[in-house]
């Protein structure tokens, strides 16, 4: 019986791997003819403690009770929690495709004060136990929920992963073996070696990351998983693991197996990656081996739930990276590619220079033609605001409208930080250092202030056009009109074709404006920001609106 369950699950998996997008599915947005393309996402970025408190429940774990200094310690954020604003349809009206949440895995148990205050790792970038859930965060059933639920409504969710480092050490929390993490040298980014074989800070051990050598699982480790019920089971995946892959037993490609069963598991879409440029490039280059080969593994086991065909995405975050040093990242004494080294895309950090010096042609026409040219195939992660960038775009939430222009009709991918639609203070009185960043998202704001639900309808109809026209983030930019500004982007994979023509910076009320050759005279328009349909006539359409922006589709 098992032989012919699995000969029939293979057809339905072959069908569905010839049929691609038009594939049985779970969500609509990938039954229609718009693919869901990764270049132009439209990411939520979220802090899991700090978006919604699903199960108050789980707040205290490990007798975590210590006073933590303001914005330190763990504020009830759960995986629950997000789930409930996916289901009560939160991101979709955002227009957000993707979702990477902050590492939820089990962190050590006791606080450090790193000259900030006592600190928890709420964040969830201090590792204890890279195989377990940290019970604050959630279960691995509310994990593969939360999947499951996003899934549904044609959102990928991107983990954040950490090989660099473990969490600080602490009286509950021992040291990793000396074979594993070098605790002496702090790194002063003046070379790739010191940039690499170094700790970040004092007291966060750094992950032997170019070692070969086989290490035995550190004492704590296997003492904690006998004690959980666990331990034979995860040797017995542990040898599996390095039966197949012929790696040795070294500390990174334990991680990196650790990291991957989340892939296998539930079915996860994407992984971000940490302090990318703190390691050996050749690191990542077998972390997306891996992450492809468990994502397969994945689809070929779950053939109903496979959402398209697009592989596993990688994100890389190495700190400084900017858009216009094109592929390669500058250490002083060497440059390295990573977009090479197992990345799809990298987190742009000089966005936030380029939104507050250009006009909106000078930024979009440069990000063009840098995707399309020496970064053809590849992406960038644009931002305003981040959990460690202390000099965002707008740091008093007061250009909130023009912030959500520029990011989200920016080509490449956009990361909507928790609160950028909605005004959350990155001013926190009180908070010492990134604390300020982190404050809780703002629910009562969006419930009883007019000028938050203002600036937040103002991106939600921004995010979702994004959403529905990969041309926005994916296309080729193309300027039609300075004055009134008028520009068009075109996106083509095979025989599918998306076209959109945008206005920003108008004059209020009547406006004309030129839509070029992208769309000929008599066709049937919709500008969707003021939701009224025009026609094109003479080349251009005529919109009356009391906004400053059109953003026009096809009817």
């Amino acid at each position: 019986m098992k032989k012919y369950t699995f000969l029939f699950l293979s057809l339905v998996y072959l069908i569905m791997s010839c049929s691609g997008s038009k594939s049985v599915s779970m969500n609509k947005d990938n039954t229609s003819k718009t693919p869901f393309v990764w270049e132009g996402a439209n990411v939520y970025f979220l802090l899991t403690d700090r978006f919604y408190n699903g199960n108050p429940s789980n707040d205290i774990n490990f007798n975590r009770t210590k006073t933590p200094g303001k914005l330190r310690g763990f504020e009830g954020g759960d995986i629950i929690g997000i789930t409930k604003k996916i289901e009560l349809g939160y991101f979709e009206k955002l227009g957000i495709n993707a979702i990477w949440l902050t590492p939820i895995v089990e962190q050590i148990h006791d606080g450090v004060d790193e000259g900030t205050g006592l600190s928890y790792g709420f964040h969830g970038y201090w590792a204890k136990d890279w195989t377990a859930l940290d019970p604050n965060f959630g279960t691995k059933e509310d994990l593969a929920k939360l999947v499951k639920k996003a899934h549904e409504k044609g959102i990928r969710i991107i983990l954040d992963g950490v090989i660099n480092h473990t969490g600080p050490v602490t009286p509950e929390d021992p040291v990793w073996p000396s074979d594993w993490v070098r605790t002496g040298v702090v790194c002063d980014y003046k070379s790739f070696e010191n940039t690499t074989m170094c700790t970040l800070v004092e007291n966060l051990p750094d992950v032997k990351t170019e070692s070969t050598q086989n290490v035995e699982l550190p004492p704590f480790l296997t003492e904690k998983w006998k004690k959980e019920g666990r331990y034979e089971k995860e040797i017995a995946s542990l040898d599996e693991f390095f039966k197949r892959t012929g790696y040795p037993r070294s500390p990174k490609y334990y991680i990196i197996k650790w990291l991957t069963d989340y892939i296998t598991e539930l079915g996860i879409d994407g992984y971000r990656a940490d302090t990318v440029k703190h390691t050996e490039e050749g690191v990542w280059a077998d972390f997306k081996k891996e992450c492809d080969y468990a994502f397969q593994t994945w689809k070929k086991h779950h053939p109903l739930e496979v959402l398209d065909q697009n592989p596993f995405y990688t994100i890389a975050e190495v700190y400084g990276y900017g858009i216009s040093g094109g592929q390669d990242y500058d250490f002083g004494d060497r440059k390295v590619n990573y977009f090479q080294n197992g990345f799809n895309s990298m987190i742009n950090f000089e966005f936030k220079w380029n939104a507050a010096q250009n006009d909106y042609e000078g930024l979009f026409s440069k990000y063009s033609n840098a995707l399309n040219n020496d970064l053809k195939g590849y992406s960038v992660l644009n931002y305003i605001s981040s959990h460690d960038d202390g000099q965002p775009f707008d740091a008093n939430r007061v250009k909130g409208i023009e912030a959500g222009t520029k990011l989200l009709l920016s080509p490449g991918m956009s990361q909507v930080y928790y609160g950028d639609e909605s005004n959350r203070s990155l001013v926190v009185e009180g908070t010492n250092g990134d604390a300020t960043l982190r404050s809780n998202m703002n629910w009562d704001d969006i419930q009883n202030n007019s000028e938050t639900q203002k600036t937040l309808l103002h991106w939600q109809k921004l995010g979702q056009f994004r959403r529905k026209h990969p041309a926005v983030g994916a296309g080729v930019h193309q300027l039609i009109n300075p004055y009134p500004y008028t520009f068009s982007r075109i996106f083509t994979k095979g025989s599918f074709t998306d076209k959109v023509v945008m206005g920003v910076d108008l004059p209020k009320g009547r406006k004309e404006l030129p839509v070029g050759d992208v769309f000929p005279n008599g066709t049937k328009l919709k500008d969707t920001y003021s939701n009224q349909n025009v026609e094109v006539i003479d080349g251009k359409v005529i919109v009356d609106s009391e906004f400053d922006i059109v953003l026009l589709e096809l009817i």
